[in-house]
């Protein structure tokens, strides 16, 4: 059997992708591999939502093709966004790949890659190509590998978007909003805590607008809600988390539900893009700035320590120096635990891509650091705060950058380092904390069991 190598670009939807490839692969007697050197199948899960994640994706697979010197047999793969919206013309950018798949045939992954393991040892020139769209793709998504004390899991709820942002491409590499019943979205957390999950994140692309066009509105509460409630009462999980929603998605039901389901964990990511209403129209992002802001006021009320993160985009097209100013000013009042803000990038066949006042790209840059200062700011005071004080943590392991220390996230999701051991690993208890970095804290564990 086969040692694949599978290397992930972009969000948790695609980690979550790459997931359920690695399960069918390992189902088919294939070894998953993290060594590019010795695997026989090198499969790239691209993003598509900027340029520099295709660029950086192209990039890797022209560098790993070396690798059929030693090894001519060897199965080269493009999965994911990028794939969907490139389709076969990957296949000349790259002419070394043999399997382009789309996002709806992450469940035929498996079958491919044994099709050209067999196929190409009599024919290398074979390639597969599969972007088409299949109904129920959004019900192929829910198996799992779990390395031994993982305590956190993604669940993946639906699939596609129908908003259509200016700016984004997902519409078209994700297709139309298909959401999961809720019954076996239940049955698959069950099974994770069952293998000792603690905590749970639900993945959508705008997960708050789950089952809007499937299922009915049952006494006031969204599919949504419906489905919080359904998994907050899974037996033994500790924490539920979703990402990402969109601030129109936020009604008076799922606002209250942070008060009433004490295992939804109390952060809000909440993209809010730009802080200027003529961008935000340009953007066809369907709120204002002081919609959005009385949104922030709204979850802060719910709960009293809600962390709150965002996405901005600096130089949508059109962007004036006072409407930069209006983001940053709105940024600044809002006082945002973390944010993620890029420099807006064209993306084919967006409408923001031909629209007229395209930014400069060194304008892009100074007001990307311009926000990233104000930003870190706030991110710094926020973890200060937090300093002296005990905190819930779900121990996670040991630290990428240090493994000597254990490392874990609070419930409003910032990371904790602390000293300690195996038993603490998957475990959920307080820290004291002691400093902040101003983007990790520090602390020491109390009275653990």
């Amino acid at each position: 059997m086969a040692k694949v190598f599978i290397k992930t670009y972009g969000c948790q939807m695609n980690e979550r992708d790459s997931e359920q490839v690695a399960r069918m692969l390992m189902e088919r007697g294939h070894a998953v591999t993290p060594d590019e050197e010795e695997a026989d199948v090198i499969l790239l899960n691209t993003c598509s939502v900027r340029d520099m994640a295709e660029q950086k994706a192209i990039g890797k697979m022209g560098m790993v093709a070396r690798l059929r010197e030693k090894r001519p047999h060897m199965v080269f793969g493009f999965l994911g966004c990028m794939a969907q919206s490139r389709g076969a013309a990957l296949l000349e950018t790259s002419p070394h790949i043999d399997l382009v798949v789309g996002t709806q045939k992450f469940h035929r992954v498996a079958e491919y890659v044994d099709n050209l393991i067999s196929r190409k040892l009599d024919d290398p020139r074979f390639s597969i190509v599969d972007t088409e769209e299949e109904n129920g793709s959004q019900e192929t998504i829910r198996d799992h590998v779990l390395a031994p004390g993982r305590a956190t899991a993604f669940v993946s709820i639906m699939q596609g978007c129908n908003m259509h942002c200016a700016f984004c491409i997902v519409p078209s590499t994700r297709g139309a909003e298909r959401s999961r019943a809720i019954h076996d979205i239940v049955s698959e957390v069950r099974d994770l805590v069952a293998r000792g999950v603690k905590e749970v994140t639900l993945l959508g692309q705008i997960v708050n607008l789950y089952g809007r066009h499937e299922f009915p509105v049952v006494d006031g509460k969204s599919p949504f809600v419906q489905l919080l409630e359904a998994v907050h009462g899974v037996e033994g999980l500790e924490r539920l988390r979703f990402t990402s929603p969109h601030p129109i998605g936020f009604r008076r039901d799922l606002i209250g539900a942070f008060s009433r389901l004490p295992k939804l964990a109390e952060h809000v990511h909440l993209p809010m893009q730009s802080g200027s209403n003529r961008i935000l129209k340009a953007m066809r992002r369907a709120y204002t700035a002081e919609t959005y802001e009385a949104l922030a006021e709204k979850l802060r009320a719910a709960r009293s320590d809600m962390a709150l993160t965002t996405d901005v985009i600096a130089g949508f097209p059109g962007e004036t120096d006072a409407d930069f100013a209006e983001t940053c000013e709105l940024t600044r009042r809002i006082g945002f635990d973390n944010a993620f803000v890029f420099r807006y990038s064209p993306r084919k066949d967006t409408p923001a891509a031909a629209m007229p006042g395209q930014v400069e790209e060194k304008v892009k840059e100074a007001r990307n650091q311009e926000l990233l200062a104000i930003v870190n700011e706030s991110a710094i005071r926020k973890a200060g705060e937090l300093v002296g004080k005990r905190v819930e943590v779900l121990c996670e392991g040991p630290s990428k950058n240090n493994p000597q220390r254990l490392t874990g996230r609070t419930r409003g999701n910032k990371i904790v380092l602390f000293e300690g051991g195996p038993r603490h690993v998957g475990k959920v208890f307080d820290v004291h904390i002691n400093h902040s970095s101003g983007f990790s804290l520090y602390g020491d564990p109390v009275n653990f069991q």
